[in-house]
């Protein structure tokens, strides 16, 4: 920083007469930086926006795909199978038995037995040596299971830990723990069904460990099996309790005596919810941009400087950036164009069966213009929704075409959902101004900022310049009263 000395001949306030003559340039480089921190304000709420538009897009995936048809199911027994069902389910009713549960295999150890020569303490633990147990030299252990076969090398030396921690990170699809209450070592697969048993076999490398000692290789071992099931008079088999049939998913739990009945129908209280769940993220996101588009205008308010700041309250500095930042999407040619496509999309028809349909054809419509509350215009109501006190009185047409024919209705559906997807990927696609699935000008943006940041480098400096100007005329004056001041001196000593 330069340190300077002024006004000491004239008698002038030389930094604030050199600070008015530089305010002009000065208040035009803060114009920058409150341009650029508008930007960057814009820049926010603009990707909050596009974060919620993205989202809803995604969410049409299940509706313009035809996932709004909802089964369910119910079992006779539900204490012997859980069963869900897929929109491609069979309505009707179908008998189960369930005829064996799958297993994975599991092996009990025996009992393990310390040496005499062992510590007092006659309890093994997992810090415990396998030459406790009389084992000495060095033997293998062959774990072959599922996912592949690992040789485990044995030793006197090594620890229960050790043993188990080797099995266990074998990659073999076999895990093993150590009970030291029970003094057993317990091994299992990791997955039920045949193909995902296991085996172990031991050696002796040098013929002296005394693999048995350790009670896995003459441990207790169940088999795994395969889950079976009967469906209306079909085996089925399968290697976990999970069967997927025909848009059944059935979770065998128990074995039963004989058969169960499981019965599939329409759901029509879940396509209802599903339909009412989309139009209420959709009422939120068009609220929202409509709230955004109409706000109230901040013409004459600009973000404040340092220096404004110091004169305002916190409270007052937070109320002022609110007034500009509810602003900022205030009748932006962009937003108007996302809404238009939301609005276009969600009022268009769709054939279904030769007849045209519409989600007024549903019960489902906006309020109207003059019945609407504040930027809500543009929100859909379903008639009859006991939910929705503005038109709860209203006859429930969705909920009696969806129980007439609830296929039609998720046809319709799935044609307003496609239309509105299809009109919003065209806003979201990439540009050289913006970047894919981007519903605004992210890049055009970011180069402005970019740009903004160097102007406003480039006019500091060139204040400095000027304001550096000012202050050598300033001191060339003062050079100047200082050689006057001392000729005067000489003048009037020499008049004596």
């Amino acid at each position: 920083m330069t340190i300077r000395i002024t006004g000491m001949n004239s008698g002038l306030d030389t930094d604030a007469i050199v600070s008015e003559l530089v305010s002009a340039y000065r208040a035009k480089g803060d114009k920058y930086t409150k341009a650029q921190t508008k930007l960057s304000w814009t820049q926010g709420v603009w990707k909050s926006l596009n974060t919620k538009i993205f989202n809803f897009y995604k969410s049409l995936d299940n509706l313009r795909l035809g996932n709004t048809v909802s089964k369910k199911t119910t079992v006779s027994d539900s204490t012997k199978a859980t069963v869900t069902a897929s929109s491609s389910a069979v309505s009707g009713t179908q008998t189960l038995k369930i005829d064996s549960l799958a297993k994975g295999g599991y092996l009990t150890g025996a009992e393990l037995k310390k040496t005499s020569a062992s510590s007092k303490d006659s309890k093994l633990s997992s810090s415990s040596t396998l030459s406790e147990l009389g084992i000495s030299g060095e033997g293998t252990i062959k774990i072959a299971g599922s996912e592949g076969s690992k040789d485990i090398k044995v030793s006197g030396d090594m620890k229960i830990s050790d043993l188990v921690k080797q099995i266990n990170e074998s990659g073999t699809g076999v895990k093993a723990s150590f009970d030291s209450d029970n003094q057993r070592f317990f091994i299992s697969s990791e997955k039920t069904g045949k193909e995902n048993d296991f085996k172990i076999t031991g050696s002796d490398t040098k013929g002296i460990a005394a693999l048995d000692k350790l009670g896995i290789t003459n441990g207790t071992k169940v088999e795994a099996t395969d889950a079976k099931i009967t469906l209306n008079d079909v085996e089925y088999t399968s290697s976990s309790n999970t069967f997927k049939i025909n848009g059944l998913t059935i979770q065998a739990q128990a074995v039963t005596d004989g058969e169960v009945s499981i019965t599939t129908d329409t759901d029509v209280q879940g396509m209802y919810d599903k339909i009412k769940n989309f139009l209420s993220d959709y009422n939120s996101l068009i609220n929202e941009m409509s709230s955004l588009y109409n706000a109230e205008s901040s013409k004459g308010y600009e973000p404040l400087t340092s220096d404004e700041k110091e004169a305002m309250s916190d409270s007052d500095i937070a109320e002022w950036e609110k007034k500009i930042k509810d602003s900022l999407l205030r009748r932006d040619n962009t937003l108007s164009g996302i809404m238009s496509a939301m609005t276009t999309a969600m009022s268009s028809s769709v054939t279904v069966n030769g007849k045209s349909y519409s989600l007024s054809s549903l019960g489902i419509k906006t309020l109207g213009y003059f019945s609407s509350g504040k930027n809500e215009k543009n929100a859909y109501h379903i008639d009859g929704d006991a939910d929705d006190e503005s038109t709860s009185g209203n006859q429930d047409k969705l909920m009696e075409m969806l129980t007439s024919d609830p296929e039609a209705v998720a046809e319709i559906i799935k044609g307003v959902a496609s239309n509105l997807y299809k009109n919003l990927d065209s806003k979201m696609k990439s540009t050289t101004l913006r970047s894919a699935y981007t519903v605004y000008n992210d890049k055009e943006m970011a180069k402005s900022y970019s740009d903004y940041t160097t102007t406003i480098k480039e006019w500091n400096k060139k204040v400095e310049e000027i304001e550096d100007s000012y202050y050598k005329k300033f001191s060339a004056m003062e050079t100047a009263l200082a050689k006057l001041q001392n000729q005067m001196s000489s003048f009037t000593s020499m008049l004596g």
